[in-house]
């Protein structure tokens, strides 16, 4: 008994949010439809409206109706026509569904969508980044590598592109200049690590904010959050730099003196190994000769132990 009450609550603050959601899901079709009837460019024309009210005051929740409606008339218009894609030649082919609005609307109210597979999850977040883009303020769009990025720019960049957006792409190997382009664009796509080193170095290494390529982080969907919040969250993002030194190092003083000291020990070593090589030639049973030829280069008694482990083979 005390399990099947518990069940009837599993799950019930999601029903609760679907049920919120499908009304203006209900609201956004029926303005979708009414759009159908709009010139190409009054359709357009919608997105200099939308930041003009913004700018003027009005919520992104009260746009988000229309907004999302704007970018559902805009990806039917679109259907059967064609677009570059890593390049290759695509065609687009899709209208956002209910569940794909309902995704959206999550998406924009902070919260995590799970969607299965094949239920359109790279379009799910068109509506998202297209309202909160209307700001003026740099969304994001964070994924797992550089290819999926770079796909769903071109992909889905062809949508907002039509509705007057620019869509930029952090790519590895990127220079600052492009990766300060990128940013500057209404929408910005790229992995979690390329975001992540930027930010490092906009705070950690840039001396000044013309150095700096990112600009405020407003708003960001995350794909596959599992993976980059769990998974390669684990891994550090290290970056470094090199060092300025205030104060010349001790060795770097005395380098050259030692430098000079050691070759001077070279050649004299090698000028002993000559003489006592050719002594050793001309008479090898001549000890005393070679013992008083150091003797006198050194002046050192130490010297006969010397010539006595030459004397006696050990050397």
């Amino acid at each position: 008994m005390i399990t099947g009450i518990l069940k009837s609550f599993k799950g019930r603050h999601y029903k609760k949010f679907v049920n919120s959601a499908q009304k203006t899901v209900d609201k956004v079709n029926q303005l979708e439809k009414a759009y159908q009837n709009i010139s190409e460019t009054a359709l357009k024309s919608k997105t200099s409206e939308f930041k003009k009210r913004i700018k003027e005051g009005e919520s992104l929740e009260a746009i988000l109706p229309e907004a999302f409606a704007v970018v559902k008339n805009a990806a039917r218009r679109l259907m059967g026509s064609p677009l570059i894609v890593c390049d290759t030649q695509l065609e687009w082919n899709m209208v956002h569904y209910d569940v794909q609005l309902i995704g959206g609307i999550a998406l924009h109210q902070n919260k995590i969508a799970e969607m299965g597979t094949g239920e359109g999850k790279t379009l799910v977040s068109t509506a998202p980044l297209y309202l909160n883009a209307l700001t003026g303020r740099n969304t994001q769009l964070v994924t797992v590598n550089d290819y999926l990025a770079r796909r769903d720019s071109e992909w889905m960049g062809f949508l907002f592109n039509y509705l007057g957006l620019t869509v930029g792409c952090i790519q590895n190997g990127l220079n600052a200049q492009e990766r300060r382009k990128a940013y500057l664009c209404d929408i910005t796509y790229g992995t979690a690590s390329e975001f992540g080193f930027d930010y490092l170095r906009d705070n950690g290494m840039a001396s000044s904010k013309e150095e700096q390529v990112q600009r405020e982080h407003y708003f960001v969907i995350v794909d596959e959050t599992d993976s980059i919040l769990v998974d390669e969250a684990r891994t550090p993002l290290i970056i470094s730099g090199p060092v300025e030194s205030d104060r010349e190092l001790p060795f770097t003083k005395f380098k050259s003196k030692i430098q000079q000291l050691a070759s001077k020990q070279l050649r004299l070593c090698n000028q002993f190994s000559t003489e006592a090589k050719k002594s050793l030639e001309s008479d090898p049973k001549s000890i005393e000769g070679l013992e008083k030829l150091y003797q006198c280069k050194l002046g050192n008694p130490q010297n006969k132990q010397l010539a006595r482990l030459v004397e006696n083979g050990s050397i």
